[in-house]
């Protein structure tokens, strides 16, 4: 069912629509452990494809839509697929398939690819399932987010981010319903949660980049978040301010974030917690365990089903793993109570004059800093100190840049170490992100033609 710019998904429409696009990949000749691409937008008919070639046991690989020919054919190649599905009419054959029984429980995970922003992009493999792990692996989410029949899921995100499909597919699976948008916008997720679609979503997942929007619409009414029992944000660090802001327009008990990567999922936050402790990502989720290294490096050991290689690649599976536990190169450090705080990615490491520069660290020290709409801290090469820490602002409307600049230098001579201080300010219009909202600090320089 379409609404103005929305779809709306029932359980019953989607488990028929499974069984339809499950025999289409069974009856071309798809077999158990096979993959399947998909390079499309978000759409009711995409996630009926996906979840219908995870409950027969053949793995989606879904690429982001907006991906280039050439980048799109680099990651076909790698994933070897037996059938590629980039565009709608190849998508609509799939709901004329013959009808096929399901597992009550997707077999697998959907291969994504990491975002690429540090290296090349690497497909995380889950391998096939048996019967009890899957179940396992879809209790985790529907215990932690009690999905339910009575639930209506607003998809903002797109589909080719692993927590759209998790969410989405929880609550079909349920017994709930969707509403989906094909791409974000604020006015039109507005619109969604106001119930426009004829469904009134009790729950959704936004990115911290993509709530700002929503909470920047000049019409903003805590009517508008009524309905929802839960919304999640994950993704990228989520400034206070805006945090404080998403909690005036709903209840604490509703507001949750996670931190969790492609590979898997290490912890769930509440609000209260993070009111608690603020600047905390949570403790560990259910069955799993943290650990934090001497360098700051976090591990997680986790669950059986969140077991993972990357596709052929088996010295970046190896340098992922230690003694069950994996880890993402984030930084961290764990506090009395098993509360996780972020430092960073060490991939995002500033290392001035041997001594180690977390950029999240200083983003947060400036993030409140009057007249800034969001900022991203860097390193340039330098011949003195190794590296200088740098960092792009994006100034607000009629804001005058060089003030701005100035009150930043102002409040970082106030509140952090001088190896910390950003030595270079670059105002930018934007600062380039992931589709997931992640700051892809290691392009700043070339964007600003500094490297």
């Amino acid at each position: 069912m379409t609404g103005d710019s929305f779809e709306v998904l029932t359980a019953a429409v989607a488990e028929e629509a499974q069984a339809r696009a499950a025999g289409a990949f069974l009856a071309s000749g798809c077999a158990a452990g096979d993959r399947v691409v998909f390079c499309l937008p978000s759409s009711a008919a995409l996630l009926c494809a996906v979840l219908g070639a995870l409950r027969v046991g053949v793995v989606p690989v879904l690429l982001n839509a907006t991906l280039t020919a050439a980048e799109r054919e680099l990651l076909v190649d790698d994933a070897a697929p037996v059938l590629v599905v980039t565009d709608a009419d190849a998508l609509a054959r799939l709901d004329a398939g013959p009808p096929v029984a399901l597992a009550p429980h997707p077999r697998a995970r959907p291969m994504h690819y990491t975002s690429g922003t540090t290296g090349t992009a690497k497909g995380v493999w889950s391998g096939l399932w048996d019967a009890p792990t899957a179940a396992a692996a879809l209790a985790d989410e529907a215990d932690q987010w009690c999905f339910g029949p009575d639930d209506v899921h607003l998809v903002c995100s797109p589909m080719y981010h692993s927590v759209s499909v998790r969410f989405a597919g929880g609550t079909l699976l349920a017994g709930g319903t969707c509403v989906i948008l094909d791409h974000f916008d604020a006015g039109r997720a507005a619109a969604a949660l106001e119930g426009a679609s004829g469904a009134v979503p009790t729950t959704t997942f936004l990115a911290p980049s993509a709530l700002a929007r929503l909470l920047a619409l000049p019409d903003t009414a805590p009517e508008r978040f009524d309905a929802l029992r839960l919304l999640v944000h994950a993704g990228s660090p989520c400034p206070p301010a805006l945090k404080r802001a998403a909690l005036d327009v709903v209840a604490p008990d509703v507001l949750w974030e996670f931190y969790g990567s492609t590979e898997g999922q290490f912890t769930v936050c509440s609000a209260t917690e993070w009111l608690e402790r603020p600047g905390t990502v949570g403790r560990a989720r259910r069955g799993r365990e943290l650990s934090v290294d001497p360098d700051g490096t976090v591990w997680c050991r986790p669950p059986p089903f969140q077991r993972f290689t990357y596709w052929g690649d088996e010295a970046k599976t190896a340098g992922a793993w230690r003694d069950g536990a994996f880890t993402v190169g984030d930084l961290g450090r764990l506090d009395a109570d098993g509360y996780l705080y972020l430092d960073g990615r060490r991939d995002d490491l500033v290392i001035t004059g041997g001594v180690n520069v977390y950029p999240a660290e200083v983003e947060a020290s400036l993030a409140d800093v009057p007249g800034i709409v969001d900022i991203a801290v860097f390193g340039l090469a330098d011949e003195r100190w190794g590296q200088r820490v740098c960092a792009a602002v994006v100034a607000g409307p009629g804001v005058d840049p060089d003030a701005v600049i100035a009150a930043l230098a102002d409040h970082a001579a106030d509140n952090l170490a001088g190896y910390k201080r950003p030595k270079q300010y670059e105002v930018v219009d934007a600062l380039p992100r992931t589709a997931t909202g992640k700051v892809q600090r290691l392009l700043l320089p070339g964007i600003l033609g500094l490297e």
